[in-house]
């Protein structure tokens, strides 16, 4: 998902347009549960530099994701263009919806698959990742995929381990793939950016969508997975400058 923000108080440090910038900032603080106060969550980001007038535009990863997925991406946008609900000008949803998600993505048998696996300590990056891969083929078909969770396998001290929190993600699952039900809307523009091969949106979720963005557009990208940044990159840089301008 990526939202074009009226306001997002990020330090430019005078920047220019090729240098990227890795900080971790506290950012809004987490909703609270259970009688436990709120408290802020760090936020690792890159910054690429624009016009200090601009709104900026803001991409937020998934699932499995980190801040890399969109680099070639936001650099591409950042040269060529120059959070509450009041501080977000319009917004685009990325082969997402607002509901909960199909149990057909088989999210839980894949973390299960990734926990499951024992690299040696002796294997070279390439050999574990051939491992890994060869393990994952049993319970997950799409190469694309698997080259996209692979990307969170990383060596640390000598030992290969994930970049993303397993247990954490195992616990907490089905929070993370369902989405609450609220009555308020968002009444800005919003397009919702669908690939053409995905089933991540739904023709029965397009009622909830309108109802939360009213204003809310649809577009498939033909030919893209739920990657459609990756698969399309030009199809996906020309809705967003499209939808932007």
């Amino acid at each position: 998902m990526l939202r074009w923000a009226r306001a997002w108080r990020l330090p430019r440090r005078g920047l220019g347009p090729s240098s990227p910038s890795f900080s971790r900032v506290p950012v809004a603080p987490s909703s609270s549960q259970g009688g436990t106060e709120p408290r802020p969550v760090p936020l690792s980001y890159r910054l690429l530099d624009g016009e200090a007038t601009r709104p900026p535009l803001v991409f937020l990863h998934g699932l499995f994701g980190c801040k890399t997925n969109f680099n070639s991406i936001a650099k591409a946008l950042a040269q060529q263009t120059g959070r509450r609900p009041e501080l977000v000008e319009r917004l685009i949803a990325v082969d997402i919806s607002p509901v909960e998600s199909p149990s057909s993505l088989n999210f839980p048998n894949y973390i299960a698959a990734i926990r499951a696996i024992d690299i040696p300590d002796e294997a070279s990056l390439s050999s574990a990742r051939k491992l890994v891969d060869e393990k994952l083929s049993c319970v997950i078909q799409s190469i694309s995929m698997r080259q996209f969770l692979l990307t969170n396998l990383v060596e640390v001290d000598g030992r290969f381990t994930w970049r993303v929190n397993l247990d954490a993600l195992a616990q907490h699952l089905d929070k993370i793939l369902n989405f609450p039900p609220r009555p308020e809307t968002y009444s800005g523009p919003a397009l919702f950016l669908l690939g053409g091969n995905s089933q991540f949106v739904l023709p029965s979720h397009h009622p909830e969508i309108r109802r939360l963005f009213p204003r809310a557009q649809m577009q498939t990208v033909p030919n893209a997975s739920h990657w459609v940044h990756s698969d399309c990159p030009q199809d996906f840089m020309a809705a967003v400058r499209d939808f932007l301008a």
